[in-house]
């Protein structure tokens, strides 16, 4: 056996803050971020795959759109992080909180294989990780390099409104009549994917993305189609590195829309958190280990930014 103590969320969010290099008073993931303010119009067939009033009633949103990564300076054009999303949907009694992001797996499948990946990427002395300790637990655990390779095989995303953001869990949806199953989530831009070129990222300043968003907004073209992907018998529903078989290709529903129509004070979102665990009846919590320890290690978090 190791002499490594186990993973606990308190510890994740530890080793987080110390891959970013320790910044105070931010969160120990997607640390860059604007905090936007919208509206839901549910679609006619919600409620054929949930019975969750934040998803079936149209409702105001509060959003956040970020950045990946503990380190709230990051650049926009930074190719190697993800984009991600986070939105309040419903009223106070039926109010679920979907946390999506721009790959549609995680980089580790157990809390214990989550700390070994961040403790092998802490900088050392000179400010930067040893990347023979990165190597070794890469060749070791090579699905935690999913995430990763998909994020490569990408081309920059050149707005927060022409990206594509996935709900990496498998969530129980229970609909009107009382069936189960499960879905993914999947939010895809109206206009279509936005992107940028290696050339094109050259010119873009650190923070473009918020300039374009505010632009965007302003236009009226920030605007979001809130899919529900449907299982299939034996889709991995324990494993959040892995996709389910033909992802892409297979049947999807559409909850609802999303409208942004301004930005908000980031005290809006800064004081309090997205929670996963917030969910309105008809959405149920996923089973895998890494959506159990983000419900409590987002509550840890919200301590150390105070």
């Amino acid at each position: 056996m190791s002499d490594v103590p186990a993973a606990t969320p308190a510890s994740i969010v530890e080793a987080l803050k110390a891959v970013a290099g320790n910044p105070p008073k931010v969160r120990a993931s997607f640390a860059k971020g604007w905090c936007v303010r919208g509206t839901y119009t549910p679609s006619d067939r919600a409620a054929e795959v949930t019975r969750s009033q934040s998803f079936t009633k149209p409702s105001r949103v509060l959003a956040r759109f970020s950045v990946g990564g503990g380190n709230p300076a990051v650049a926009d054009t930074n190719n190697l992080v993800l984009r991600g999303f986070s939105f309040k949907l419903g009223d106070d009694d039926h109010r679920s909180d979907i946390l999506v992001e721009s790959a549609p797996v995680h980089f580790a499948r157990t809390l214990d294989q989550m700390q070994a990946f961040l403790a092998a990427r802490i900088p050392g002395p000179d400010g930067k990780p040893d990347m023979a300790k990165v190597k070794a637990f890469s060749a070791a655990n090579p699905e935690t390099l999913n995430q990763a390779n998909y994020i490569a095989a990408r081309a920059l995303p050149g707005s927060f409104a022409g990206t594509t953001y996935w709900g990496v869990h498998a969530f129980p949806a229970t609909n009107e009549q009382g069936e189960t199953r499960f879905i993914k989530f999947k939010v895809v831009p109206a206009g279509g994917e936005i992107t940028l070129s290696e050339d094109e990222a050259r010119t873009k300043p650190a923070d473009f993305l918020h300039d374009d968003l505010g632009k965007r907004i302003a236009a009226g073209h920030v605007r979001f189609n809130v899919m529900a992907l449907l299982d299939r018998p034996g889709d991995p529903t324990m494993d959040v590195t892995m996709r389910w078989p033909d992802e892409d290709g297979r049947e999807e529903v559409r909850l609802g829309t999303i409208v942004i129509t301004g930005f908000e004070p980031d005290p809006a979102c800064d004081a309090s958190i997205f929670n996963p665990a917030n969910l309105a009846d008809g959405i149920g919590h996923p089973p895998d280990e890494i959506f159990a320890a983000r419900r409590a290690a987002y509550t840890i978090s919200l301590a150390k930014r105070r």
